[in-house]
């Protein structure tokens, strides 16, 4: 199975008439009368079709396409029949603005674009943008297509070959692009199926939910792979949504269930029912970031185990731990003892080792051979980078974190200049530098504050210019003109004006202050509120 298509493939022989995706009708009220169902047969056909319009247009191994098609049948569709081929996808998310999409469509140097129709003038706003337009279709349109200006490859992809192109916002401002080969896929899945203790999966039987999206390394390399080469089913939401979300666990059968941190404090807050309990129908969810207060309440109240796990998009499975056996240690940010299959150390910021017991950098690798498989193959253009986050052969992280006596590990905080709201990473420098354009605007950093359910609120904190007038008017208008060129959740929840701000002696900003600073002005209420400005168009 060196493909996800070949994986795709070998779960459709063994499993065809089994549901391999259902997407409720609640989910798809926008646009279906009813609810969505493919089994893997019925997915295989829509795919073999769908591969045969892109290789009549030219399609073939080593070219990119964008796809914003949300969390839809036509993903599904279209990434595995652009895999087929050799195609990497590059996944859009449609809630960006246009600058925003038009830096990944140029960096990416995708050929066009398959869209959602409804979604072309948002692309035709960053069209605007480009120096070279790209061609914008509907999925069902594919004929459409132009002839792709970059000549494919009509060998066979391979393991190594690039499957997806995943944004990711680090700690240095624009977004970077991570090679995720075909590998890196096939190795999830297998890693998926294999984890066992209480992650287990049974072949042929799981219903996965999730309402996280396919732009995210979760849903699509995560959820889809564990179920894809199980032969389960993916039970695909357009996003969460806390009052039906429990009617569409029950409604689905699902088995298992993906969270992020912000879904057990919100579901904790519904009011109490006496079908609360899902004990008996769900296995366990799979998630990350839970507040540790609402750990155990949550297990107790709705009758199934959230385990843990820690990984990013550039460790992929080669460096994933989950708390998926006992002790699990609920409550206490515990993620888990790593599996033989992952090394690990911690250093402090001198990257010598720390002593037992005491918080250090995370560094992870790949036991055996080959200390990147299941890793990412790299950032797209950005070699140096790349080096930089293998530097002395091991992923560096940027979490801080320290291992237990009994070798489990907690999560203590990042080390990055990373605000990760509601299981999103947000670059402080990206907030910054669309801030920083603001006339009214001297000097401003951003930094996360606590929030009870998102884990992470942006908080910006402003020196303003000499004789501009701090106001709780000014810090909304600050707030809507940045909505204008950042996706809604980048945007500050808060805005602090400052007389000054902790630098160091060149003048560079003491970020570990800082976060110290806009923490204590939260908790002082020395703060505006701007959360109520941050909603999806």
């Amino acid at each position: 199975m060196s493909t996800v298509y070949q994986a795709f493939c070998d779960s459709v022989a063994r499993y065809p008439e089994r549901p391999f995706l259902h997407i409720p009708a609640l989910a798809a009220a926008a646009y279906s009368p009813g609810a969505i169902d493919y089994s893997y047969a019925e997915m295989a056909e829509a795919v073999d079709a769908a591969a045969t319009d892109y290789r009549a247009v030219g399609y073939g191994c080593g070219q990119r396409l964008a796809l914003l098609l949300e969390n839809r049948a036509e993903f599904f569709i279209h990434w595995l029949a652009l895999n087929q081929l050799g195609v990497s996808v590059v996944p859009l998310n449609g809630e960006m603005q246009p600058d925003e999409l038009a830096y990944l469509i140029e960096h990416s140097e995708v050929e066009a674009a398959v869209a959602l129709s409804a979604k072309h003038p948002l692309l035709a706003e960053a069209n605007q943008l480009l120096t070279t337009a790209i061609a914008l279709v509907a999925p069902q349109e594919l004929s459409d297509l132009p002839t792709p200006q970059r000549s494919g490859d009509r060998a066979s992809p391979g393991e190594q070959t690039e499957c997806a192109l995943l944004y990711t916002s680090g700690s240095t401002g624009k977004p970077k692009g991570c090679i995720l080969s075909n590998q890196y896929f096939t190795a999830f899945g297998a890693w998926y199926r294999d984890a066992g203790g209480l992650a287990a999966l049974e072949p042929g039987a799981e219903r996965l939910l999730t309402p996280l999206p396919l732009v995210h390394m979760n849903a699509m390399a995560v959820s889809t792979m564990g179920m894809l080469m199980t032969g389960g089913c993916v039970i695909q939401l357009d996003r969460f949504h806390p009052k039906s979300w429990w009617q569409s666990v029950r409604d689905s059968g699902a088995t298992v269930v993906h969270y992020l941190g912000v879904l057990p404090a919100i579901l904790l807050n519904l009011p109490a029912a006496p079908d609360d309990s899902f004990a008996g129908q769900v296995k366990f969810g799979f998630g990350a970031g839970v507040n540790p207060k609402h750990h155990a309440p949550f297990e107790q109240r709705f009758g199934f185990p959230l385990l843990e796990a820690w990984a990013m998009t550039e460790s992929g499975c080669g460096g994933t731990i989950i708390a998926n056996r006992e002790p699990r240690h609920v409550g206490s940010c515990c993620f888990g003892q790593p599996a033989a299959a992952v090394e690990y150390k911690l250093i402090d910021e001198q990257r010598r080792e720390v002593a037992a017991g005491e918080p250090g950098e995370l560094l992870v690798r790949a036991a055996g051979a080959d200390p990147r498989y299941g890793f990412f193959s790299g950032y797209l253009k950005n070699p140096a980078a790349t080096e930089e986050a293998w530097q002395d052969g091991w992923l560096n992280t940027g979490d801080v974190v320290r291992a237990g006596d009994d070798g489990a590990l907690y999560f203590v905080d990042r080390r990055k200049n990373v605000i990760r709201r509601s299981g999103e990473n947000i670059s402080a420098l990206e907030v910054e530098a669309a801030l920083a354009e603001q006339t009214e605007i001297e000097l401003v950093i951003a930094a996360p504050v606590p929030d009870e359910i998102r884990g992470d609120e942006v908080m910006a904190l402003i020196i303003a210019q000499p004789g501009t007038a701090r106001s709780v008017e000014l810090a909304e208008q600050i707030v809507r003109r940045a909505l204008d060129n950042l996706v809604y959740y980048k945007v500050p929840g808060y805005v602090a004006f400052v007389d000054e701000l902790p630098m160091t002696a060149s003048q560079k900003p003491r970020r570990a202050d800082i976060k110290a600073l806009a923490q204590r002005l939260h908790a002082d209420g020395d703060c505006i509120d701007t959360r109520h400005l941050k909603k999806r168009h």
